[in-house]
C-alpha cells in the first residue's frame, strides 16, 4: 500500500489513494482548539460532537421500548440501559478515533476499503436506515403535535415537512450554532424528564438495585425479548458515520501527540453526552415503572396511551404536558443529526454531493410518504406499527455499521500506532458479536410475531 498524501490529510500506509475530499467540507476543520490555556479551555472548544451523537440514544424510537419495559417489568431493565449505553460509549470513542486518526469518516473509509459492489450495498443499507430513524422522527414529532394540540397524527406528518427551513436556516450560522441548539433541546428533555421524575415519586432503593443485572432477564423468554429491543433500539448505526465525521470540524494539531489530545477529548466529549443519553432513557424507564407498573398497569406500551394516563395517576396535567415536550424536542433534535448523517454517507460512501435541502427534502419525502399513506389507511395504531418496524430495519444495518468499524481500528496498518489495544481489541469484537446476535434475535421474533 502507499503511503496515503491525501485531501484528507492522513499519512498512514494502509490506505488507498483515492484523493478522499475532507468529510464535511464546509465544517471541516472550522472550529480553532486553543493552544495555549488550561486543558478545560481546551476541552470546552472540543466539546459539542458527543451531543449531536448522544441524540441518536434518546430518539423517538428508543421511547417504546422503554415504555414497555418500564410497564410489564418494573425497574429490573435499567440494568440493560446502563448495559446498552456502556457498548455505545465504547463504539462511539472508537468511531471517533477512526476520523480523528485516518481523517477519514467511516463511509469515506468503507469506501476506500471494499470494492465498489460492496460499497453500493453498504451505502444503501445505510440510506436505508437514515430513512427509517427519519421515520421514527416524523413520527414522534407528530404524536407530539398531537397530544400538545390535538392536531391529527396526518396533519402533523405533513408539518414536519418545514423543518428543512429550519435545518438550512442554522446550518448557515455555522456548526456550532447547530450544536448549541442541539444541546438546548437534549437540555429540555432533561428539564422534562426531570420533572416527570419528581412527580411519579419512584422507589429510589428499587431504582438503585434494577442497575444490578438480574438472571430473570435471561431466564423468562418475553423479559428477554424486551431487554434485546432495548438494546437493539439503542446503538444506532448512523451515529458511528456521523461521529466519525464531525469530530473533524476541530483544527487538531495532525502530529501524533495532537491526535492523542484529540482522541482524550473527543472520547470525554461522547461519553459525558451519553451519560446524559442514560440518564433520559433511564427516566423514560423509571417514570413508566413508578407510574404504570406500580399501578398494576403491565401492557402499556403505546406512546400516546403513557400520555394519556399518566395525568389521572400522577394527579397533575404537567407530568402529560412535559412528557409531550421531552417527546417533541426529542424528535426534532433528532432531525438535525439526521440530515447531516445523509449528508456524510452519500458524500462518504459515492462521493455525490447535493445541496444540504434537496438533501433534507429528499430524506424526509421517503420518511413523510409511508408515515402519510398509514396514516390515513390504517389511523394512529398503524404509526406506532410502523415505529416498530423502523427500528427493526435499524436493527438490520447495524452489523454491517459496527464490525467495519471494529476492522478498521483494530488494524494496525490502517491506524499505525493508535490501533485498538489487544485488550479493547477483545472487548469490542465481543461487543460487535452480541450486538450482531441480539439484533438477528429480535428481527427473527419480530417477523415471527
Amino acid at each position: 500500500m502507499n503511503e496515503i498524501q491525501d485531501k484528507a490529510g492522513t499519512g498512514i500506509p494502509g490506505w488507498k489513494m483515492n484523493g478522499t475530499q475532507p468529510s464535511l467540507p464546509e465544517a471541516h476543520r472550522s472550529m480553532r482548539i486553543p493552544t495555549t490555556g488550561s486543558w478545560f479551555r481546551k476541552f470546552l472548544a472540543f466539546a459539542g460532537p458527543g451531543y449531536m451523537v448522544a441524540v441518536g440514544y434518546m430518539d423517538p424510537g428508543n421511547w417504546a421500548t422503554d415504555i414497555e419495559g418500564g410497564s410489564r417489568f418494573g425497574y429490573t431493565l435499567l440494568s440493560v440501559i446502563l448495559l446498552s449505553n456502556l457498548m455505545a460509549v465504547l463504539l462511539q470513542s472508537l468511531s471517533g478515533k477512526l476520523g480523528i486518526v485516518t481523517g477519514r469518516d467511516l463511509a469515506q473509509a468503507c469506501r476506500d476499503h471494499y470494492s465498489k459492489p460492496v460499497v453500493i450495498a453498504l451505502w444503501l443499507l445505510c440510506e436505508l436506515a437514515i430513512a427509517a430513524t427519519d421515520l421514527a422522527e416524523v413520527i414522534g414529532a407528530a404524536i407530539a403535535l398531537n397530544l400538545l394540540f390535538g392536531l391529527p397524527i396526518i396533519y402533523g406528518v405533513m408539518i414536519t415537512a418545514v423543518d428543512v427551513l429550519l435545518i438550512l436556516l442554522l446550518q448557515n450560522k455555522g456548526f456550532r450554532t447547530l450544536e448549541i441548539f442541539v444541546v438546548v433541546l437534549i437540555a429540555t428533555i432533561g428539564i422534562c424528564f426531570g420533572i416527570d421524575l419528581f412527580l411519579s415519586k419512584p422507589d429510589m432503593g428499587q431504582v438503585a438495585l434494577g442497575y444490578v443485572p438480574n438472571a430473570d432477564i435471561l431466564r423468562r423468554p418475553e423479559m428477554l425479548y424486551i431487554a434485546i429491543g432495548i438494546l437493539g433500539a439503542t446503538v444506532m448505526p448512523h451515529n458511528l458515520y456521523l461521529h466519525s465525521s464531525i469530530v473533524q470540524t476541530r483544527q487538531y494539531n495532525r502530529s501524533s501527540a495532537g491526535k492523542r489530545q484529540a482522541i482524550k477529548f473527543a472520547t470525554w466529549d461522547s461519553t459525558i453526552a451519553l451519560t446524559f443519553a442514560l440518564f433520559i432513557n433511564s427516566a423514560i424507564l423509571i417514570v413508566s415503572a413508578a407510574t404504570f407498573h406500580s399501578a398494576g398497569m403491565t401492557q402499556v406500551a403505546d406512546i400516546s396511551e403513557a400520555y394519556h394516563l399518566l395525568t389521572p395517576i400522577v394527579g397533575t396535567t404537567l407530568a402529560s404536558v412535559m412528557f409531550a415536550i421531552a417527546l417533541l424536542a426529542s424528535g426534532q433534535n433528532s432531525t438535525l443529526t439526521g440530515t447531516l448523517a445523509g449528508q456524510i454517507v452519500m458524500e462518504g460512501f459515492v462521493n455525490i454531493r447535493l445541496r444540504p435541502w434537496l438533501r433534507r427534502l429528499i430524506t424526509r419525502l421517503i420518511a413523510i410518504i409511508p408515515a402519510v399513506i398509514v396514516t390515513a389507511i390504517y389511523g394512529e395504531r398503524g404509526t406506532q406499527d410502523l415505529l416498530i418496524f423502523s427500528q427493526v430495519i435499524l436493527s438490520l444495518q447495524l452489523p454491517f455499521a459496527v464490525i467495519p468499524l471494529v476492522k478498521f481500528t483494530s488494524s494496525k496498518t490502517k491506524m499505525g500506532e493508535f490501533a485498538n489495544k489487544l485488550w479493547l481489541n477483545i472487548l469490542a469484537w465481543l461487543i460487535a458479536g452480541i450486538i450482531v446476535v441480539l439484533n438477528v434475535y429480535l428481527l427473527v421474533q419480530t417477523i415471527i410475531s
